[in-house]
């Protein structure tokens, strides 16, 4: 249906720079990575970006104080994914460690409010007649909802990181580096990075004024938190940036020292890993998948609960809950998916062959997982891809759009409505991932538009696949003590990626396992060395049964079985050759 990525490689400056004492291989990795000094290896807290250059953190910070000294009731205002949980949590723990009383939370469902601060949600949260709200991970798009909270009475506190658009809410405060005149160096800080900030600020004021004296309190040490940042800030996959990975390699350390707060390792023992071995990939395809599945078909705050426990039996019991949301999640992804790929095929038969900019919809999906599944279309079609499903019964549908390099797809959003006025009512989001709603007889419309405005931008050329690899890996280095090294040098993610090595085997024996993985053993072409490797969700129905030689690409792992540790290769593409 689309042809294999193709695979590019990093460079690497010649000569190398001074990392010092470092593992040959790890050496060209972080080179290849543009890092260039030892100190940008060194994650210490102290390194981290000082929060004074935050835009309206000083408001911030004052609200606060005031909610404090008045014991003010305070409602946190949530978001339903993993960013949003996390920073939900953070705010209720460090809010209540500095001496608030009164705080809760309130988090939309997304399949009757939607997303934000909407004048709906203020209505709901009008209940618990709260004195000061604060929006963590949304906000900074909430126009309406901010002026209903005026009207209503409320401050409003926004904390936030998505990109603003051309007017901003009339808050009492904004925090969010991404707001016009920010000033604050790294972009790239997730919803929970910013509250994180947020609380930091708070406690130095606290300090300067003598409030932990003045009531004879203790002043909390918010590295406590830190587990929190790192999640979140691994699920919504930001780039890796020098700060957050000081934020990831903290909160890691802390979850790997036996610190992790129960709820954390809970959802970690429930996907069978092991804490203290933990690597930031864990966060993210453990950890942050069982999260998002009580966001995506229940109630995220299912997810928040299981991360403020401090109760280890109740945090199992959360978490377990949590798991089999997730088993439930993947079924459903899975049927959706067969069905994306059908319209697809349909859509392939046409004269006009596949959009570009390419738009799916179907009566009966899920609203809940279509972001998967524009992710998982995205990443085999090679193209941006909205998933749609209806929502509710006000006429509407709702989208979630994932890009691919290239394309900035919240901007393009941007353009289809400034083209089309009317066309979508509302939108918002990242370069790579973005949500927006329109009514149903506007889908045909968009499609179309949303194709036009994609083809501005790409071409054909543009529409296969890369894998930046890091070239080839000596077989000298094919040793289980090269993969430990990569493992504890992380934290990797996006921008700073996990190394990804590519080369050519002879393919010794192959066999499918789970129904979906294929499991190989391959043999190195200089030195002979044999090596197991696993694919997953990867058949070999296509392949010619003579197939002697493959090509690959793949990562090094550390395979633990009944208590043997061995090398194993993650391929995450492989032809014959």
């Amino acid at each position: 249906m689309t042809g294999s990525p193709r695979l590019v490689r990093r460079t690497v400056p010649d000569p190398l720079p001074d990392l010092g004492d470092l593992h040959p291989v790890l050496r060209r990795l972080y080179a290849a990575r543009r890092v260039t000094s030892p100190a940008e290896l060194e994650y210490g807290l102290a390194n981290l970006l000082p929060w004074q250059s935050l835009k309206g953190i000083d408001a911030a910070v004052a609200l606060l104080v005031q909610a404090l000294e008045k014991q003010q009731r305070v409602l946190v205002v949530g978001d339903f994914d993993v960013d949003g949980a996390t920073s939900t949590a953070l705010a209720i723990q460090a809010l209540r460690m500095l001496g608030l009383e009164q705080v809760d939370y309130l988090v939309p469902n997304r399949f009757r409010y939607g997303y934000g601060l909407t004048p709906a949600i203020v209505e709901v949260a009008a209940e618990r007649r709260p004195d000061l709200i604060i929006t963590v991970d949304n906000g900074i798009s909430s126009l309406q909802g901010v002026e209903a909270a005026n009207a209503a009475g409320f401050d409003v506190l926004i904390t936030d990181h998505h990109l603003a658009g051309d007017t901003l809410p009339p808050a009492a405060a904004i925090v969010n580096p991404n707001q016009p005149g920010d000033e604050f160096p790294s972009k790239a800080l997730p919803g929970v990075g910013v509250i994180f900030y947020v609380m930091l600020a708070l406690r130095a004021t606290l300090r300067e004024q003598g409030w932990f004296d003045a009531a004879n309190r203790e002043e909390p040490n918010l590295a406590v938190l830190l587990d929190l940042v790192a999640l979140g800030t691994v699920a919504d996959v930001v780039p890796f940036d020098y700060n957050n990975r000081i934020l990831v390699a903290q909160g890691l350390a802390r979850i790997r020292a036996g610190h992790g707060r129960p709820g954390i390792t809970a959802l970690l023992e429930a996907g069978g890993r092991d804490p203290a071995r933990l690597v930031s990939s864990d966060l993210g395809f453990c950890v942050a998948p069982r999260l998002n599945a009580a966001g995506r078909l229940d109630d995220m705050s299912l997810g928040i609960e299981c991360l403020l426990s401090p109760d280890p039996a109740t945090a199992r019991e959360l978490a377990n809950r949590l798991d089999r949301l997730n088993r439930e999640r993947r079924d459903i992804e899975d049927d959706m998916r067969r069905e994306a790929m059908a319209l697809v095929r349909d859509m392939q038969l046409d004269d006009e062959g596949l959009p570009v900019g390419l738009c799916l919809f179907d009566e009966n999906w899920h609203e809940g997982v279509v972001g998967i599944v524009a992710s998982r279309l995205k990443d085999r079609l090679h193209r941006p891809v909205i998933a749609f499903a209806r929502t509710g019964d006000n006429g509407e549908i709702k989208g979630s759009a994932r890009s691919v390099r290239g394309l900035h797809i919240r901007d393009a959003l941007d353009a289809v409505a400034a083209r089309h006025p009317g066309l979508i009512t509302r939108f918002g989001g990242h370069a790579m991932a973005a949500g927006l709603s329109l009514p149903a007889d506007h889908y045909a419309d968009f499609a179309a538009a949303f194709d036009a405005e994609v083809r501005r931008h790409l071409a054909e050329s543009d529409l296969h696949g890369v894998l930046l690899t890091d070239g080839g890996l000596p077989e000298d280095e094919f040793e289980l003590a090269t993969a430990e090294s990569i493992r504890n040098a992380g934290p990797w993610g996006q921008g700073f990626e996990e190394p990804l090595f590519d080369g050519k085997f002879e393919l010794v024996n192959r066999r499918v396992v789970g129904d979906r993985h294929l499991k190989l053993t391959l043999r190195t072409l200089v030195t002979g060395r044999l090596v197991d490797a696993i694919a997953f969700h990867t058949h070999d129905r296509d392949w010619p049964p003579e197939t002697q030689y493959i090509e690959a690409a793949y990562r090094l792992d550390v395979n633990e079985f009944r208590g043997q540790r061995s090398l194993q290769l993650i391929i995450q593409h492989i032809q014959p050759l």
